[in-house]
């Protein structure tokens, strides 16, 4: 139980990639984080890609990133919506200001890019937002996780656990 005591935010939207949000969610909580679904709305029923539902626990409004240890975005079209609201884009500003985690894979460097926050840092994504990364300034790498202090970074679900392993490794050291 090394994240025990430890809070993370996992975003979700509708569309949102069902395995990478799920995946490291389970992760966490089995290594004793507490672990939020924070949405829009508050208790709302948001679906993944492929059906698997995620009822939010508060909307971004309700939380303060400041409450909080670390934050995971998950990938699928979901980051595309979730990086519209400056709630969000503040929360990733908060957790890179302090240098707390920030879990982002596949499409979710959107969120990143958004932020304005990837400047010079190591990052992988989907390669299909390669040329997004380096636009905004990141050093792209194609390997399965890349971890630039308290970023981390994946390309898509077959790399889920690394990524979910070296999240919770770079959270159980803070």
């Amino acid at each position: 139980m090394r994240l025990e005591n430890k809070k993370v935010i996992a975003l979700v939207s509708e569309d949102f990639e069902d395995l990478e949000l799920w995946y490291p969610v389970m992760r966490l909580r089995e290594e004793g984080a507490e672990v939020h679904l924070v949405g829009e709305k508050a208790k709302e029923t948001y679906k993944g890609k492929y059906g698997v539902p995620a009822v939010s626990d508060y909307a971004f409004s309700d939380v303060k990133a400041s409450d909080y240890d670390a934050i995971l975005v998950p990938g699928g079209w979901a980051p595309d919506k979730l990086r519209r609201y400056p709630e969000v884009i503040e929360m990733v500003q908060y957790m890179d200001e302090h240098k707390k985690p920030i879990g982002q894979i596949c499409h979710a460097g959107w969120v990143l890019i958004s932020a304005k926050i990837l400047n010079g840092r190591n990052v992988t994504s989907t390669p299909g937002i390669k040329d997004d990364m380096e636009n905004a300034g990141a050093i792209w790498h194609d390997e399965a996780v890349v971890v630039d202090g308290h970023i981390i970074s994946s390309r898509r679900p077959p790399d889920l656990p690394p990524y979910a392993k070296a999240f919770a490794d770079v959270l159980a050291e803070q």
